[in-house]
């Protein structure tokens, strides 16, 4: 079952080392923040960055979640685990677990969302050619093209949430304009 924990934004990594070094290795499959491929022009050149896909949010895998929950406790960067109801812990539905590891793959020691590859035709229509949201037309809310980035509507712990996910032009339209 895959659980989330809050974090303050920016104490993801420290949060994940933490939980390595708190929590008894037992009690959990693995632990992760997922990353988003982002290109975003920086003085005028286009640069490769990768980013937190949900800052403040790190993923624990469990099938011990009391347990886990107690060790937790000691964890210092540990804010709460959402999803509490009572004292019972509510994983991710499977829908959410399933786009999640659609769209993600591993990237190095953790997770990630890969830049998507669009074309866009003479006429203005974009197509998905390859990548995360090949997968994901219809939760598309818009494509920012000239900032490079896809707007996607998905549900999040019981809420619909816009996550914004790379993309990569390629098959780019001709300019029909004198510059």
């Amino acid at each position: 079952m895959y659980y989330v924990i809050q974090v303050a934004s920016g104490m993801e990594e420290r949060a994940e080392e933490q939980i390595n070094v708190v929590v008894d290795r037992k009690l959990y499959d693995r632990c992760f923040h997922p990353m988003r491929h982002m290109k975003k022009k920086l003085r005028g050149e286009w640069r490769e960055l990768h980013e937190k896909l949900l800052p403040g949010y790190v993923f624990v895998v469990s099938d011990s979640v009391k347990e886990l929950y107690q060790e937790l406790k000691h964890v210092p960067a540990f804010t709460r685990m959402l999803g509490k109801d009572a004292e019972q812990f509510i994983p991710l539905s499977k829908e959410e677990v399933e786009w999640l590891t659609r769209i993600m793959r591993t990237a190095g020691d953790g997770m990630e969302v890969g830049l998507s590859q669009v074309s866009v035709s003479e006429d203005d229509v974009i197509t998905i050619l390859s990548g995360p949201l090949k997968s994901m037309e219809g939760y598309i809310r818009k494509i920012d093209l000239h900032r490079r980035i896809a707007k996607v509507e998905v549900e999040f712990m019981n809420r619909k949430t816009v996550i914004h996910l790379g993309i990569e032009m390629v098959g780019k339209k001709r300019e029909t304009m004198a510059g």
